[in-house]
C-alpha cells in the first residue's frame, strides 16, 4: 500500500473550500486535469481517464458535519482517498488531502502523485479565493 498526503492554507472559510470541494459540478476544476467525475445516484459516480480512456465506478461522500469528503473505487477497492477542512479562524481554512493506493503495481508514480496533488491544492486554493 501507498499513501501520499498534503496539506494546504486557504484564506477563505473553511464552509466555502467544503462547499467547492464537494461540488460535483466543479471537481474537474480542482482534480487533477486527465480526471473527470460525472455525478449519478449519490453516492456513486464515474471517473474517466484521459490517459487511460477509461470509465472507473466510484464512490464519492461528503459529510458537512464533519467538513470531510471521502472517495474511491467501488468495484475492487483499490483506490481511496479523502479531503478534510478546518478552520483556522474566519477567513482562513487549512485543507489536508490523502490518498491510498492498494494496488502498488498499477498505481501512478509516487513523484507524478505528489505533483498532482500540490497542483490540485493550488487550483482549489485559486477558486476560494475568487
Amino acid at each position: 500500500m501507498s499513501e501520499y498526503e498534503r496539506s494546504r492554507t486557504m484564506t477563505a472559510p473553511p464552509e466555502v473550500v467544503f462547499d467547492r470541494a464537494c461540488d460535483l459540478e466543479q471537481l474537474d476544476s480542482w482534480l487533477p486535469h486527465d480526471l473527470h467525475v460525472r455525478g449519478e445516484e449519490p453516492p456513486s459516480v464515474t471517473v474517466h481517464e484521459d490517459s487511460t480512456g477509461k470509465d472507473e465506478r466510484g464512490l464519492f461522500r461528503a459529510q458537512r458535519d464533519q467538513l470531510r469528503v471521502e472517495w474511491g473505487t467501488r468495484d475492487d477497492g483499490r483506490y481511496a482517498g479523502w479531503l478534510q477542512v478546518a478552520g483556522i479562524s474566519d477567513q482562513a481554512s487549512d485543507v489536508t488531502v490523502h490518498l491510498s493506493f492498494f494496488d502498488e503495481e498499477n498505481a501512478p508514480p509516487g513523484d507524478e502523485i505528489d505533483h498532482e496533488l500540490e497542483k490540485s491544492l493550488e487550483r482549489l486554493a485559486e477558486m476560494v479565493r475568487a
